[in-house]
């Protein structure tokens, strides 16, 4: 979920790729749950404060209105949190694990594992943060009519009843990755029984909510005369691309889940040959050439598979050299979890592959009869245009 841009309230899954760096600094463990600020989140946080401190400029002088700004600033970003947090407890109240919430420069965003059992689960869970947002709003409101709006504090308390009042209602908006879109995608969900259908219909919406956002201050500017005011249409521009590409992601995601099912390792595999380690490669090649395999497996005096020849080496490997080089000595040696069960599918398939990073499998029967090997290149095209 996500607050003040777009969300995604839980991860999808991925193809296996490692991750570059950590998600940012740990700033605090809320009920189990760590929260990481983005590196980022201080530089755009400073801009903030120097921007509304400048709006201060009226009312405050010195360095009172930069101390308010930045009280501001914090205050709005711990609304973010609680808002986030909302849809962490209502999350692991209905069982789904949540790994982190991340604050990062234009709003937040918790990370469910998980996607909710049911349409009204999704539904609860989506909606918690926008309704938190709103009665920090009507709080504010109330809080209004015991504090002086000529003070500080009463300045601090109007700014964040309008900024959490606008958090809420823009996150109602009925399009992904905004809470909205999962709101809306969990009604379509209900009517038709179709998950997928229901993601795809509520990501096109969140894509022309993201052209309006675009658009509508340029055609209001031009209405008007004024060209509108630079600074909110960029600010618009920003959160539309940010909601077109989270848009993008849960069809992209949604097309990922759909081609799961018919990833199957034995569908995959290639037919492999055996050879011994002092075997000629020219000579394990054209074996296999004769075989019609396009995988070599180097096994020992007892037949038992050993390793597997690199077929990248292998084609690295100038044909006059192929007669005097053993097999053996571009073969990776086959370590416990390069061996795979050939009954593999799906997530259960890339979690294996995903623990241990390999060009090639050797897939192997119940029985550990040797079916083939499974190349990694394979599972690659088998997600080509997802």
């Amino acid at each position: 979920m996500a607050s003040l841009t777009p969300d995604q309230s839980s991860a999808p899954p991925e193809k296996p790729r490692r991750r570059a760096g950590g998600p940012g600094i740990v700033i605090a463990r809320l009920f189990g749950i760590p929260v990481y600020i983005s590196p980022y989140w201080f530089v755009i946080a400073g801009v903030f404060i120097l921007v509304y401190a400048n709006e201060l400029a009226a009312t405050l002088h010195g360095d009172t209105r930069f101390i308010v700004a930045a009280a501001f600033v914090v205050l709005l970003y711990v609304s973010v949190l609680i808002h986030e947090l909302s849809h962490c407890v209502v999350a692991r109240g209905y069982g789904l694990p949540v790994r982190r919430i991340l604050l990062y420069p234009l709003g937040g965003f918790s990370e469910i594992e998980l996607e909710p059992q049911t349409p009204g689960r999704e539904f609860l869970v989506s909606a918690a943060g926008p309704a938190l947002s709103l009665v920090l709003a009507a709080g504010g409101y109330g809080l209004m009519h015991v504090v002086s709006p000529d003070t500080i504090t009463g300045t601090l308390v109007s700014q964040l009843r309008w900024a959490n009042l606008v958090v809420g209602i823009f996150n109602l908006l009925p399009g992904l990755p905004l809470d909205g879109g999962r709101m809306l995608r969990a009604v379509i969900w209900k009517l038709t029984g179709r998950p997928a259908t229901s993601t795809i219909a509520a990501a096109w919406a969140g894509r022309v909510l993201a052209v309006a956002l675009f658009v509508v201050p340029f055609l209001i500017g031009v209405v008007n005369g004024t060209g509108g005011d630079l600074v909110t249409v960029v600010w618009l521009a920003v959160i539309a691309a940010f909601m077109w590409t989270g848009a993008g992601q849960a069809i992209k995601a949604t097309r990922f889940r759909e081609r799961l099912p018919a990833l199957q390792a034995r569908r995959l595999a290639r037919k492999a040959v055996s050879v011994a380690a002092d075997t000629p490669l020219a000579e394990a090649i054209r074996r296999a050439d004769e075989s019609q395999a396009r995988a070599v497996v180097v096994v020992d005096h007892d037949d038992k598979p050993i390793a597997i020849v690199n077929e990248t080496a292998v084609m690295a490997t100038p044909p006059q050299r192929r007669p005097w080089i053993e097999a053996g000595s571009l073969a990776r040696t086959l370590e416990p979890n390069l061996v795979l069960p050939a009954d593999l599918s799906g997530m259960a398939l890339l979690d294996a592959i995903r623990r241990a990073p390999a060009t090639e499998y050797l897939l192997v029967e119940p029985s550990g009869q040797v079916y083939g090997v499974l190349a990694t290149r394979d599972v690659d095209h088998a997600f080509a245009g997802v």
